[in-house]
């Protein structure tokens, strides 16, 4: 595969990573030339450049070495890469428009990726998808790919997901794993199609074949949970193993809980607590988390309050809800370090904000009893009555007796 396509930075479809900037619209354009028949794609530029208007003028002449559209990618390659000569992606656009003009599809599909990201050239989604078209009808997988994101995603275009599909399949039926991956993702999900188990499943296994981590991911989900498939929790093991393995955090982080708990293997603290780091070093808060709690209990190490407050802070710090309400009970019950109402109630506050009803008792109390907080017998009815309409029992217990206590 070309050099490019392998640096393709668009976005992989939600449920995964989004890798890589959006698109954005040259809102500065003027209208006729967004929609005049007379463009010619191939010297845009040079008119630009030149300050013409005349897009029907034919620059052929002006811009074109002699040199093979081969050979021009090649040079393009150079400058964009930096290989022989110091990297210059204005220089690189210049030659891979010169052979893109000329119908190399590589061409077609570096210029429209650089158009993408702005490099050597404005943003600009509209000449993005020009070119990205144009290399997608010369069937080069990986622009057919991007072309069907930006449908995808509305970038410069309106979303239409049946454009998607009709690029992502095309891409996908020649092997291209990204593109079977989002194909699996849409039947999965029933994006902008009939949700579809079974092709789900087809898109999905070709991609993971080909090692495309998210996919592999994905399909150990479909057998951890049975979506579409029957439960098969060996299978869902491997997947994960090997989506984690290239460094995928979420499998990571589920083959350390799979290893805490013994779920689909045998029970192994050591090996839970490796994954969860493995998760936790890419700043994956869950694992953050879930490391804090067998420090906090020791589960498979030594308990050790002051490792489970590192690891619960900085899990809270990225919002995990878990840790918040974990850390704010260890500073309420002064758990191998000084009791700290203040702290307490600042984590509480911040778990209970995410609508853990159990958080949002603990307020509740804080405020009835005037711990951490000023006493303010109104804001922990509040808190109860929102604990309480999430089902927490004893939130609507209080909120009675406080509604009880108000009224006599």
């Amino acid at each position: 595969m070309n050099k490019i396509a392998k640096n393709i930075a668009l976005s992989i479809l939600p449920g995964a990573m989004i890798i890589g900037s959006h698109v954005s619209a040259n809102t500065g354009q003027p209208m006729d030339y967004l929609s005049s028949q007379a463009v010619d794609l191939s010297c845009f530029d040079w008119q630009q450049d030149n300050k013409s208007n005349n897009f029907a003028y034919d620059c052929k002449s002006n811009v074109f070495a002699d040199a093979s559209p081969a050979h021009q990618s090649k040079v393009g390659d150079a400058f964009y890469y930096g290989e022989g000569v110091e990297q210059d992606y204005t220089e690189a656009a210049k030659w891979y428009r010169k052979a893109a003009a000329q119908g190399d599809g590589y061409s077609q599909f570096s210029l429209g990726y650089m158009y993408t990201k702005g490099e050597g050239v404005p943003h600009d989604s509209w000449l993005a998808l020009k070119w990205l078209s144009k290399a997608a009808e010369n069937e080069l997988a990986a622009a057919q790919y991007s072309l069907a994101d930006m449908y995808y995603y509305g970038e410069g275009v309106a979303v239409d997901y049946d454009k998607a599909v009709e690029w992502y399949t095309k891409a996908a039926k020649q092997n291209y794993s990204y593109a079977q991956y989002s194909l699996g993702f849409m039947y999965k999900k029933g994006i902008g199609l009939s949700q579809n188990a079974d092709l789900a499943l087809k898109w999905l296994v070709k991609a993971a074949e080909q090692s495309h981590p998210e996919a592999q991911s994905s399909l150990a989900l479909m057998y951890l949970n049975g979506e579409g498939v029957e439960i098969n929790l060996k299978l869902g093991f491997e997947w994960f193993f090997k989506a984690a393995m290239q460094g995928h955090v979420e499998a990571q982080n589920n083959l350390g809980y799979m290893y805490r708990v013994g779920l689909g293997v045998e029970q192994d603290f050591q090996r839970a607590l490796m994954w969860y780091k493995n998760a936790a070093r890419q700043g994956y808060a869950t694992a953050q988390s879930s490391i804090g709690y067998m420090y906090h209990n020791g589960i498979g190490v030594e308990q050790d309050s002051i490792q489970a407050i590192q690891w619960y802070e900085k899990a809270s710090a990225l919002g995990d809800l878990t840790a918040q309400f974990n850390l704010a009970l260890i500073y309420m019950k002064g758990e191998g370090v000084k009791q700290d109402l203040n702290k307490a109630a600042q984590w509480f506050m911040a778990a209970a904000s995410q609508g853990d009803a159990e958080a949002q008792y603990y307020v509740g109390t804080l405020y009835q009893n005037g711990w951490g907080v000023t006493r303010d017998i109104q804001k922990a009815v509040e808190w109860f009555r929102l604990a309480g309409e999430s089902g927490h029992d004893k939130a609507k217990h209080e909120l009675d007796l406080l509604v009880a206590s108000n009224s006599a």
